[in-house]
């Protein structure tokens, strides 16, 4: 079976496993105040270019997401989000577990389009009912997208700009941050991206790591106060804070975080390359690790026993989308093999 499902089908990054594996009998003590965890952040903040911004590790992905929206929104305040955002689509409705609403406004690519906001913010201001309306007070978006897409620095500039005129925060998922950084395609860095955005977060879990996410914060004047209590009150602070930062601490040395991502990209490129020389169609042009594929439905049970992938949308009565995702530990070989069963 070859396994292209996911980009987290696999425990860690060697380099990762050995780091936690040779400091396991070390006593440290909990809940992040160890010197890994220091270590961690003073090498992310220093890949951000912003040496005083402040790092704060949380378990996964969902769990970062609900707790730094539900941190910085007031409780009347909504989020927006692209349609397809993953807040609005595979969380379960943990965004409104927790008291907020997601705005949702058709993307483009997965995208958020800079003038849909402008324009939602600008009609919500004009409505003399917004007294009784959920009032939009921050901007979610994720880089890549749920389609592998990626926002340009034109399209976070403007997204940046319009929400300093608002006054509300642009908050940017990065689960699988690395992906879009090792793209050839993209123009953004991790310095530009600290410098437009009031929150993002590094992805461990899709990039390398067992677990654990890495938000920054670029400014200290926008951590959200008391935000440790918080993670706390969410049930999202390790006591064995250690075990998130060892393994940033070792993705962040010696740019394994980068290279981890390159290959991953690599292989995607392959795979895609594969995928167009026997003229399948492409649902999205995704520049990252997620390839969708359009497909014949009698072809799904075939394939599925060969290949581990994804069923992601309907595209007709005859057809179905697929994903499949590359990662750290996909080899060449395996995406050979795989282009054989197409």
């Amino acid at each position: 079976m070859l396994y292209f499902g996911n980009d987290y089908l696999q425990g860690a990054h060697p380099n990762v496993l050995d780091a936690i594996v040779k400091t396991n009998t070390e006593n440290l003590p909990g809940y992040g105040t160890d010197h890994y965890c220091d270590s961690a952040e003073v090498k992310i903040l220093s890949a951000c270019g912003v040496p005083d911004g402040e790092v704060h590790f949380i378990t996964g992905g969902t769990q970062t997401n609900q707790i730094i929206i539900a941190s910085l929104l007031k409780i009347y305040q909504a989020v927006i989000s692209a349609d397809s955002g993953h807040i609005a689509t595979h969380e379960a409705g943990a965004i409104e577990y927790s008291g907020h609403k997601v705005l949702t406004l058709l993307g483009q690519d997965g995208k958020l389009k800079p003038a849909d906001v402008a324009d939602y913010l600008k009609r919500f201001y004009q409505d003399d009912n917004r007294s009784h309306m959920t009032r939009p007070g921050m901007v979610y978006i994720s880089h890549p997208t749920e389609y592998g897409t990626l926002y340009t620095k034109e399209e976070l500039t403007e997204l940046s700009t319009i929400c300093k005129s608002y006054d509300i925060p642009l908050f940017m998922d990065g689960a699988r941050l690395g992906y879009a950084l090792a793209c050839p395609e993209s123009d953004l860095s991790l310095t530009d991206i600290a410098n437009l955005v009031d929150v993002f977060y590094v992805g461990g879990t899709k990039v390398g790591a067992l677990c654990g996410e890495a938000v920054v914060f670029p400014s200290k004047q926008t951590v959200p106060p008391h935000f440790e209590t918080i993670i706390k009150q969410h049930g999202a602070l390790l006591a064995k804070g250690r075990l998130l930062g060892i393994q940033f601490d070792t993705l962040f040395t010696d740019s394994l975080y980068l290279s981890i991502s390159q290959h991953t990209i690599e292989m995607a490129q392959l795979l895609k390359n594969g995928l167009q020389a026997k003229n399948y169609q492409f649902f999205i042009d995704s520049p990252t690790n997620q390839q969708f594929i359009i497909v014949d439905n009698d072809f799904l049970e075939t394939l599925k026993e060969h290949v581990s992938y994804t069923i992601w949308e309907p595209y007709d009565d005859q057809h179905t989308v697929i994903r499949l995702v590359t990662s750290w530990y996909t080899k060449k070989e395996e995406v050979i093999e795989l282009l054989t069963y197409f």
